[in-house]
């Protein structure tokens, strides 16, 4: 237990698994009060305050975003993680799949940093944290719609710092590799043979395996608190070497 967030009050969507419970995990260890924001709330780690909220929602977003307000007694830290995957290339799918993850992904940060606002403008050390994903930057296959919905969380996360810098809020984002989470043991579970799609996705890695979920929250963590607090308009690779590196094949 750490009490470098001690009196730091944190609201995280899609805070009742994977990145988002891990990072709402963190923050209570170390001190943070926090109130996580899901469609399902009741798996919201013990400790959080629970409240359930779609993000595609402009009244459950309002609703929710007050509500984590009160029981908090105000918001210092957003940490925007809800969101859905996708697989195809620009080919597949409808346009109808096309709006509902740039709904999510993108107008769900839009919703949800909206009703924040003017909490966070209260605060003495204001701090968004957007998880977005190493498709931002990347070409990877079959992923267009994916990674056009967190290109844009990207832009959006510097489009904001810049609006709101001299505020005092800062925004960031943080951008995973492959992360071993239940969305990803899905789609490993889905597969022909998923030991060697779970191979090749531990390869396409320089550090020869998956990110942890573990890994991320740490990153949310640093970007939220005091140690960067010079720090906006940024985003954080925690990829396992993906974006800056380029190895020789292995033999």
């Amino acid at each position: 237990m750490t009490t470098e967030f001690e009196g730091f009050r944190a609201v995280v969507t899609g805070g009742g698994s994977g990145i988002g419970r891990r990072t709402a995990e963190e923050l209570l260890a170390r001190g943070a009060a926090v109130a996580v924001l899901d469609l399902d709330p009741s798996t919201a780690p013990d400790g959080a305050h629970p409240i359930r909220c779609d993000v595609a929602d402009d009244d459950a977003v309002r609703s929710a975003v007050a509500a984590a307000a009160a029981r908090l007694g105000g918001i210092d830290g957003l940490v925007n993680n809800a969101g859905i995957g996708a697989q195809g290339t620009v080919e597949d799918g409808d346009l109808d799949e096309w709006r509902t993850v740039f709904e999510i992904n993108v107008l769900g940060i839009v919703r949800v940093t909206r009703a924040a606002l003017g909490h966070l403008r209260e605060s003495k050390a204001a701090a968004v944290v957007n998880t977005c994903s190493i498709a931002a930057t990347a070409g990877l296959p079959r992923r267009a719609l994916y990674s056009a919905s967190k290109g844009a969380v990207e832009s959006l996360t510097r489009a904001m710092a810049a609006d709101h810098v001299r505020e005092g809020i800062r925004f960031n984002c943080v951008n995973p590799g492959t992360v071993d989470t239940p969305w990803v043991r899905r789609l490993l579970d889905a597969a022909t043979d998923p030991e060697a799609e779970a191979e090749a996705l531990r390869r396409r890695q320089p550090t020869g395996r998956l990110v942890s979920a573990t890994e991320v929250a740490g990153a949310i963590c640093y970007l939220l608190g005091p140690a960067a607090a010079a720090t906006t308009g940024t985003s954080l690779a925690v990829d396992g070497g993906m974006s800056g590196l380029r190895l020789p094949p292995q033999r």
